[in-house]
Formats: structure tokens, sequence, C-alpha cells
């Protein structure tokens, strides 16, 4: 059974759907279920297949097979006019020439809707999103902040039943960018509406998403919440693509219900679980630069067999809460390490410091090589 389908009928279900073009997959057969309410995150590199999939939702590309259903109605064939979605672009396709309430008011005009019920929608539109004071304003009057929630209020006004982000923040500079991801998200959570958005921003996806897909090559790698992502990842792929990871190549020791451990050129492993693998097989191991204890080292104490690595800092980077240690091994191999700065005044480790990283037997994640 597919751990990413519900037994009950879900608020929107995609049921392998598939895009060719000229003969090659850029979406693979995929297949979700989405709850109402729910803000769900495509997140990979380019040419990964999330945009192509974002627009088979909206309607601008027609599947190849598969289906795409909303409420239990097939939408994959209906034309994007007559979808009950509204797609929020990263570049917000803003009016230039209008003010911010003729922009939010524009959709609304075009469905007809009579003179009282528009401004009663766009007042509680810019009510929610907080630009009462801005609504004379052109776009080029606004920031690049501004002109998002401009955006995000015209998209809501319609009341759509899904809506579709396509790099919602990636017109803003970073630390605008990381405000705003929590003020899009509570609007969102606000207003109830459902929400698939795209973006290769990691940081964006597990700050903003209440679940993730990992998408390469057309296909779900893995669907999860945002720690599951990153504590538990699945295989090689994801484990790099989410966040910094040490990854080391290995072969499997011993295996029992509730430890193994695995030998690898850098060193030996022991973990406080079993695998249920076979001797000999190969094995990955995993381990954020986070879950690594670094201090220095005394060359009179020899090392623990398992999870002690002695090596010397070859770089260091300093970003106010943490700082970032690349510590050579004796097999060659850069080992980073994150160390909070907890201490105002010193406790960096110099450039050339010999050191012992070692790892707590729950920090490790095993991985099929």
């Amino acid at each position: 059974m597919d751990p990413t389908r519900t037994s009950h009928k879900p608020f929107l279900r995609i049921d392998k759907l598939t895009k060719r073009f000229d003969g090659l997959a850029a979406v693979d057969e995929v297949s979700i279920d989405i709850e109402q309410g729910e803000i769900f995150a495509l997140l990979g590199s380019s040419g990964c297949g999330k945009s192509t999939l974002l627009r088979m939702l909206a309607g601008f590309e027609t599947p190849t097979e598969g289906g795409i259903f909303l409420e239990g109605e097939d939408i994959s064939r209906m034309p994007p006019y007559v979808r009950p979605i509204n797609m929020m672009f990263q570049s917000y396709a803003l009016f230039p020439h209008l003010t911010v309430t003729e922009n939010v008011a524009f959709g609304l005009k075009r469905q007809g809707l009579p003179k009282d019920k528009v401004a009663a929608r766009v007042d509680a539109m810019l009510t929610l999103v907080q630009l009462k004071p801005y609504v004379k304003r052109k776009p080029h009057q606004l920031s690049g902040g501004q002109q998002q929630r401009v955006a995000l209020a015209r998209s809501l006004a319609l009341e759509p039943k899904l809506l579709l982000l396509d790099e919602p923040l990636g017109a803003l500079d970073r630390k605008l960018r990381e405000q705003t991801q929590f003020e899009l998200k509570n609007i969102i959570k606000r207003v109830g509406v459902t929400c698939v958005m795209v973006t290769h921003d990691q940081e964006e996806a597990m700050t903003m998403a209440d679940r993730i897909a990992v998408m390469s090559a057309g296909k779900f790698l893995q669907v999860g919440a945002p720690q599951d992502i990153y504590e538990t990842p699945s295989n090689r792929f994801v484990a790099d693509f989410i966040g910094n990871v040490n990854l080391f190549d290995g072969t499997l020791v011993e295996d029992q219900p509730d430890h193994c451990t695995i030998a690898s050129a850098h060193g030996s492993f022991y973990i406080g679980h079993g695998v249920t693998g076979v001797e000999g097989m190969p094995m990955s191991v995993a381990v954020r630069p986070e879950k690594i204890e670094l201090e220095p080292r005394d060359p009179a104490v020899a090392l623990p067999p398992y999870n002690a690595f002695g090596g010397s800092v070859v770089e260091r980077a300093y970003f106010g809460s943490s700082s970032l240690y690349r510590v050579q091994l004796a097999s060659g191999m850069k080992l980073q390490v994150s160390v909070p700065n907890a201490d105002r005044h010193g406790g960096l480790l110099e450039i050339g410091a010999e050191v012992v990283a070692t790892i707590t037997p729950q920090s490790i994640v095993v991985l099929a090589a």
C-alpha cells in the first residue's frame, strides 16, 4: 500500500500523474493525497518536475496519463479558467497601472460581482494582509514584500478551493524572505485554504509546509513532515539535498535487534538499532553536522573504537549563532561540524587544532548504499 495515500476520500488526489515531453517523462507516475487546509510543498532542484506538476494542477499543462481529483471530481482535463484554483506566480504579475485596491478587485469584477460585494471582499482581504494604509499606491510604490501580499490578497479574494504558489518568495531578499515565510503561512492558515507550493528553497519549505515532497527526475523520493524529512531521510539523495550532511560509505559488520555496527575507511560506527541486513552488505551512514560534538584532542588518550574520529581543523566559518568547522580526518575526508556559539568571548577552535569528533549512536542515520 502506498503510504502517501489515505483510506478516506482526500480533498486533492493526484493519481499516477504523468507528463511526457518528446517521449521523456518530466513527471513520472506521481501519486499523493493532500488534505483540506494543508500546505504541501514540492521541493527539488531545477528540472526535477515540480513546476510541471504545479502547471498540471493549474490546467496550464495537460497530463499525458493519470488524473487530478479535487473533492472527488476529475479536473485533469478541465480548462484552467473553470477550475476553482488560483495560482500566484513568482513575478506576482500585478498590473502596474492599477492601485492596490484595483489589483485586488480585478478578478472579482471580471466575475461580475456587485460593487458592494467587491468592495467588501477587497476590504476584508487588504485587512487580512495588513495593507489598508497602502490602498491607493501602485505596485512600483510598494516594497517587494508588500507586492507579494497584494498578489496573495488578489488570489485569496476569489476564494479558491486550491491555492498554488510558484516560488512565492523567490523575488525577495534573504532577510525579507525569512520574515515573510511566517507571515504568508499564518495568512494561509487563517483563511483555511488548501495550498500546494513549489520551491527550491529548503528553509522556505520547512518553515511553511505541513508536508514536503522531495522530487528528483519526475518522481517523489520521500514525502513527510519537515522534521521527518530532515531527521530520517529515506535515501542518500534526500539526506544530501536537505541541509548539510556527512555521508560515509561502509559495510555492515554486525546486526542485532538493538544495535548494529558499520565499518568504513574513516572509522567504525555503532548505531543504537538494528537494520535487518546481511553482514558484509554495503551501507551508508549519514550524520548531520550539528549532531557531532567537537573538542580539543588529548594525544595521550586513545580514541574509543566507535563513533569517534580524530583530525585537524582546516577551515572555519563564523555565522554568529554557530560556527561551521571542516575537520580533516586521517583518511583525507573533510568532516563538517556545526558548533553553537554559546560563549560570547572565545571558545573558537583555531585552524590547525587537533580535535576529536564524537557522535552519539542515536544521531546516526543508516541508508542503503
